[in-house]
């Protein structure tokens, strides 16, 4: 329990700290005629660096502690249903023995006085708790079937997550290589392999084109974000990578038209946009200076 608790506790404290920090800092800062927004502090928590990706990595650690726990549950009601079907049986066969005893103290009484001979009574006593036995195995038996299917099926499902886990914990691996190369074409080697093992990862195939981007490939940085919105047409990233082509390409409207799209569904690229390099050709137009100014309409 005290391992599901801490990432709560510090998902909880990340919530609160960070904009108790933010507001500090602007307090701090003497700009009593700045109309500047306090874009940090007021976005919401999801659209923040690496919050996503921290809340993934605590829904992973929950999800492979919840199979953990559903392996041994199932271990342990196994062993329970086996120990039931043990003592059962032994139930059974006890029963069975003290019922032969009676029936054949029974039969020697009643051979005595002449009804009928201990031997006759001996045969169908013995036959009578041979199909009594026989039942109770059969009953068993297709119970033991039955629980041994549910196993097999529990294994079955058990070993796909157990294969789903290992593919996340590779992609996670990659994409920690991702963040450390130093150029943009051995990240794009990361980002193939990446799409490789998961094809159709809308956030690999946006960070490839930001690494297009960053190598000025713009029709390809364009494609790779087609390709995304095909799939996702709200995908801010998306959005506003195909901005930044535009832009670097002269087709303003276009560019502008997805940078609104891509502010509206995440209001962080707003203050990420007031700095991109790659809008450099929209600085003078009014259009843009009303996109980027934190007044809302």
């Amino acid at each position: 329990m005290s391992r599901l608790l801490l990432p709560l506790f510090t998902l909880l404290f990340m919530t609160f700290a960070i904009p108790v920090n933010a507001a500090n800092n602007d307090e701090t800062v003497d700009t009593p005629t700045s109309t500047a927004p306090l874009t940090h502090s007021q976005t919401d928590i999801l659209d923040r660096p690496l919050v996503e990706r921290y809340i993934l990595d605590e829904l992973k650690l929950l999800r492979s502690e919840q199979q953990d726990l559903e392996r041994r549950m199932i271990v342990s009601i196994t062993d329970r249903e086996l120990s039931v079907a043990d003592k059962s049986l032994n139930y059974a066969n006890v029963t069975v023995t003290y019922f032969f005893y009676i029936i054949a103290g029974v039969a020697s009484l009643i051979a005595f006085i002449g009804w009928q001979s201990l031997r006759e009574i001996k045969m169908n006593t013995a036959k009578l708790a041979a199909d009594q036995l026989d039942n109770i195995t059969e009953q068993y038996e297709s119970k033991f079937k039955e629980l041994e299917n549910e196993l097999k099926r529990k294994s079955r499902i058990i070993t796909k997550n157990n294969r789903d886990i290992e593919i996340i914990n590779e992609i996670h691996t990659l994409w920690l290589h991702a963040q450390g190369a130093q150029t943009p074409e051995q990240k794009i080697a990361v980002y193939n392999e990446i799409l490789t093992i998961r094809p159709g990862d809308l956030e690999a195939m946006t960070s490839k084109a930001d690494a297009a981007m960053e190598m000025r490939e713009f029709n390809w940085a364009l494609s790779l974000c087609n390709r995304v919105l095909e799939v996702d047409s709200n995908n801010a990233h998306a959005l506003y990578q195909r901005a930044c082509a535009f832009a670097c390409l002269g087709q303003e409207d276009r560019a502008l038209s997805d940078l609104q799209q891509a502010i509206e569904n995440s209001v962080s690229f707003r203050e990420v946009a007031a700095n991109e390099a790659d809008f450099a050709n929209l600085r003078d137009n009014p259009r843009f200076d009303i996109l980027i100014s934190s007044t809302e309409s």
